[in-house]
C-alpha cells in the first residue's frame, strides 16, 4: 500500500453468514498493511445494523473505507453517511437508492433455482435452505467450510429487507462495485442493475455469491485501488 493515508478498511456482513467468512480477506488486505475490522451485525433490522457499523467506525482514528456483501450493502449505503467513510465497495451486494428497500430490488428478477432463501418463519425470522445452502450461496468453496458458514449464519429479521434506505450514500461518495457473475443468491442481472444506474466503478469476477471468500486476492485489490484514489480524489477538489 503506497502514497494513501487511508489505512481503515471496514468489512459488512450480510445475511446468512457472520463476520467470520471474511477470514481470507482480512489476511490479505492485513498482509497489504490495512487496519482491518469486521462488523457483526445483529441482522435485527436495517438501523440496528448500522448502529452497529457506526459503534465500530466510531472507534476508528481516522478515515475509512466502508465494504459491504450483500445484505451489508443496503446497511453501507445508510452508514457511509458517517463522516469517517472515504469510500464504498459493495462485494456481490445491495445497493438502493433513497426510498427503495434490498427487497424491492431482489424481486426485479426471478430467483434461481439453486436459490434457497426460505420464506420468514413464525418470528419473522429468514434462514438459507440447508440443503441449497453450498449451489446457493457458496459453490465455489469447499463443502466443509460451507457447512461452517451454514452453522454460523445469524438470524435476520425479515423486516430489514423492506426497511427503505432514507439517504444513499454513494450518491455523495465513491463507489465500487464487483458483480459475481456466478451468483444464485443475488442475480448478476441485478448487481449490473444497480451499479450502471450509479456513479460505481465496476469489476465483474467469475465467482459465486462469496468472491470474498473464493477470491480475497481480487476483492482486496478493488479495496486497495479505492484506497489509493481517494487521496488524489481530495487534492483534485482542494
Amino acid at each position: 500500500m503506497t502514497n494513501t493515508n487511508v489505512k481503515n478498511v471496514m468489512l459488512v456482513h450480510g445475511a446468512f453468514a457472520d463476520g467470520s467468512g471474511f477470514k481470507a480477506l482480512y489476511k490479505v488486505l492485513t498482509k497489504k498493511g490495512f487496519n482491518v475490522t469486521v462488523v457483526q451485525n445483529p441482522l435485527t433490522s436495517l438501523e440496528d445494523d448500522v448502529k452497529a457499523t457506526h459503534v465500530a467506525l466510531d472507534k476508528q482514528d481516522g478515515p475509512a473505507i466502508l465494504a459491504g456483501h450483500s445484505w451489508g450493502g443496503a446497511v453501507i449505503t445508510e452508514a457511509g453517511n458517517h463522516p469517517n467513510v472515504t469510500a464504498l465497495i459493495y462485494i456481490a451486494a445491495f445497493q438502493p437508492d433513497n426510498g427503495e428497500s434490498a427487497l424491492q430490488w431482489l424481486q426485479t428478477v426471478p430467483p434461481a433455482p439453486e436459490n434457497g432463501v426460505l420464506p420468514p418463519d413464525e418470528k419473522g425470522i429468514v434462514y438459507y435452505d440447508k440443503d441449497k445452502y453450498h449451489a446457493g450461496f457458496c459453490a465455489d468453496i469447499e463443502a466443509e467450510e460451507a457447512a461452517f458458514m451454514y452453522a454460523s449464519q445469524g438470524a435476520f429479521y425479515a423486516k430489514g429487507f423492506a426497511t427503505p434506505i432514507t439517504k444513499a450514500a454513494w450518491r455523495n461518495k465513491p463507489a465500487y462495485g464487483l458483480v459475481a457473475t456466478e451468483d444464485k443468491s443475488i442475480d448478476p442481472e441485478i448487481q449490473r442493475n444497480m451499479y450502471n444506474r450509479s456513479n460505481t466503478q465496476v469489476k465483474e469476477v467469475k465467482g459465486s455469491h462469496v468472491i470474498y471468500m473464493s477470491q480475497p486476492e481480487i476483492v482486496a485489490d478493488v479495496i486497495n485501488q479505492a484506497a489509493q484514489n481517494v487521496p488524489k480524489m481530495l487534492q483534485t477538489q482542494e
